[in-house]
C-alpha cells in the first residue's frame, strides 16, 4: 500500500465542521498561592494549534492531501490565530457575536491543572448556513470526499448537514461523518460514519459495545435506521471495526505504549478519507487508519501523523511487534512531537551528522547518546548539504537510504533532515536547534562549547551541551579509501 500512500497527494477533500483553537500553557508549580490553597503556575512556554475540525485538517495536510475547510470563527484574536495557521482560509466565515472556540489547558509536571473553554455552543445564524452551502457548492465539484467533522458546537445544524449530504450525493462525492450526540438521524444517507465506542452506544439506546459482536449489532442498527452504507467504529487502543457493505472487519491496533487517545478519532477520519480519495478501498482505508490510530495514541496530547510516519509504520508491520522504526519528520512535525514529549517530562537529545555509511563508530556513539536521554533525535544532512560539505562524490548513500537505515537503529527515536540548499548558506544545525530546542545537544569530537555555534544556542535557552569522544579509526572516509584500494 505504499503506492497508495504516495497517491495521497492526488486526494482532494472538502472539510466542514466545528473549528477550534487549542492552547497549551506549560510551566512549573513549586508553591501555593498566599491568597488560597491553589497552585501557582510559573509559565514556561505556550503552544497553539488547530483543534476540532482543524485537527482533521492538520492530519489531512500532514498526509499530503489537498483539503479545503469551511467553518465559522469569531472576530477576535483566536480567530486571527486560526487564520494564520490555515494555508487557505477563504472558507472561514466570521460571526461578529460568536467567539472563536478556544480551549486553554494549563499543564505542570505532566499534570493538567485546569482547562478553560471559551465558546457559545449554539446553532450558527441562518445566513451563515446559507453562506456555507454556497461555498460548498462552489468547491464540491472538484472533490473526491466530503468530511463532516461534528463536535456539537453549532456549525453542523440538522438542516445544513442534510443539505450538504444531498449536495455530495448529487455530485457523486463520498460523505464521511465524524458524528456527535445521541441522534444520528441528521446524518441519514452518509456513506461512512465513524463513531467511537461511547458514541456508538449512546446512538443505539446505550447498546453494549464491549465485544466485536456487540459492535456489529449496534452498527447494523444504525445502518438500517439511517440508511448509512458503512460504520467504522473507532475503539481507541483496541483497534477499528468496519461494518456495512462487506463482511465485518475487526482490526487490532499494535502500539508500543498508549500515552493519550485524544485526537485519535481525527487522525483515523483523516486517514480513511485520504485513502478513499486516493482511490483505495474501504478495507485499505481501515487498515491504514488502524495503523495511524496506533501511532497517534502513542503520542502525547492532540497529535498528527505524517505521510512519512505512515510509510515507515506500514513497512514495519511485517516485523515483530517489539521492533520499531523511527519516523522521519519535517521540522514542523518534529517540533510538535518534541513539545509533547517535553510536556510529559521526557528528556530530548539531539545530534547531527551526514552518517553516509553507518559504521561501528556511529552505532556506538548513538547508543551512548541515547543512554543519556529519553528520546534521541538525529538531524541528518540532506544530499545537497552533504555535497557542500564533502564534495560532489558524496554522499555515497542518498538521503532516503541514510534516513531509513538511521531510523531502524534502536538508539534513534526520530530523524529530521536539514542543511543548506546552496553554497554559502548556513550549513550548521543552528536554525534547526533554535526551533526544536532539545534538552541536550550531543556532539562528537574534540570541540569546546565555544567552538560550536549551535552549542551557544542550546545554552541560551537553558539546555545542556554534551561533547562526546569519537571512535578513532572509524569513519566513512576511511571506509571509502579501503574499498577503492
Amino acid at each position: 500500500m505504499n503506492n497508495l500512500i504516495e497517491n495521497f497527494t492526488q486526494a482532494d477533500v472538502l472539510l466542514i465542521g466545528d473549528l477550534m483553537l487549542d492552547r497549551f500553557v506549560y510551566g512549573g508549580v513549586s508553591r501555593l498561592s498566599p491568597e488560597g490553597p491553589i497552585p501557582v503556575l510559573a509559565v514556561d512556554h505556550e503552544n497553539e494549534m488547530l483543534g476540532g475540525a482543524g485537527n482533521v485538517l492538520a492530519n489531512m495536510l500532514a498526509l499530503g492531501c489537498k483539503c479545503d475547510i469551511i467553518s465559522v470563527i469569531g472576530r477576535d484574536a483566536a480567530g486571527d490565530k486560526i487564520k494564520s495557521l490555515i494555508p487557505k482560509s477563504e472558507g472561514l466565515i466570521e460571526e461578529a457575536n460568536r467567539p472563536t472556540i478556544l480551549k486553554t489547558r494549563f499543564i505542570a509536571q505532566n499534570q493538567q491543572l485546569l482547562r478553560v473553554d471559551r465558546e457559545r455552543a449554539v446553532p450558527i445564524a441562518e445566513n451563515t448556513q446559507t453562506e456555507i452551502l454556497q461555498k460548498a457548492r462552489t468547491l464540491i465539484k472538484k472533490k473526491k470526499c466530503l468530511v463532516l467533522s461534528d463536535y456539537g458546537k453549532g456549525v453542523l445544524t440538522i438542516d445544513l448537514v442534510r443539505a450538504l449530504i444531498k449536495l455530495a450525493q448529487d455530485n457523486n462525492v463520498t460523505v464521511i461523518v465524524d458524528p456527535k450526540g445521541k441522534d444520528f438521524s441528521k446524518y441519514a444517507g452518509a456513506d461512512i460514519i465513524t463513531p467511537n465506542k461511547k458514541e456508538l452506544s449512546e446512538a443505539t439506546n446505550n447498546a453494549a459495545t464491549a465485544s466485536d459482536k456487540d459492535i456489529e449489532l449496534a452498527a447494523q442498527h444504525l445502518i438500517k435506521q439511517h440508511n448509512i452504507k458503512s460504520v467504522i467504529a473507532t475503539r481507541s487502543e483496541d483497534g477499528i471495526s468496519v461494518i456495512g457493505e462487506q463482511p465485518p472487519l475487526h482490526l487490532t491496533t499494535k502500539v508500543r505504549e498508549v500515552y493519550d487517545v485524544s485526537g485519535a478519532g481525527d487522525t483515523v477520519v483523516a486517514t480513511i478519507t485520504a485513502t478513499l480519495a486516493a482511490g483505495g478501498t474501504l478495507t485499505q482505508a481501515a487498515e491504514l487508519a488502524n495503523i495511524a490510530g496506533g501511532l497517534v495514541v502513542a503520542k502525547v496530547g492532540t497529535a498528527i501523523i505524517t505521510q512519512e510516519e505512515l510509510h515507515t509504520a506500514l513497512n514495519n508491520t511485517s516485523q515483530s511487534s517489539s521492533s520499531f522504526i523511527a519516523p522521519v519528520l519535517d521540522k514542523e512535525s518534529a517540533l510538535q512531537q518534541i513539545q509533547k514529549w517535553q510536556a510529559d517530562g521526557v528528556k530530548v537529545g539531539l545530534t547531527n551528522g551526514c552518517f553516509d555509511i553507518i559504521h561501528y563508530g556511529h552505532v556506538n556513539y548513538l547508543a551512548r547518546a541515547r543512554e543519556r536521554c529519553d528520546k534521541l533525535i538525529v538531524a541528518l544532512n540532506h544530499d545537497t548539504s552533504v555535497r557542500i560539505l564533502k564534495g560532489e562524490s558524496r554522499p555515497v548513500n542518498d538521503e532516503k537510504a541514510r534516513a531509513t537505515v538511521m531510523a531502524a537503529l534502536g538508539s534513534c527515536d526520530m530523524v529530521v533532515l536539514f542543511g543548506a540548499t546552496k553554497e554559502g548558506d548556513d550549513n550548521t544545525p543552528c536554525a534547526l536547534v533554535e526551533v526544536l530546542k532539545p534538552d541536550i545537544f550531543f556532539k562528537g569530537g574534540d570541540y569546546t562549547i565555544d567552538q560550536l555555534p549551535e552549542g551557544k544556542i542550546v545554552l541560551s535557552y537553558g539546555g545542556q551541551v554534551d561533547i562526546m569522544p569519537l571512535y578513532d579509526g572509524y569513519s566513512t572516509t576511511n571506509i571509502i579509501e579501503k574499498s577503492s584500494q
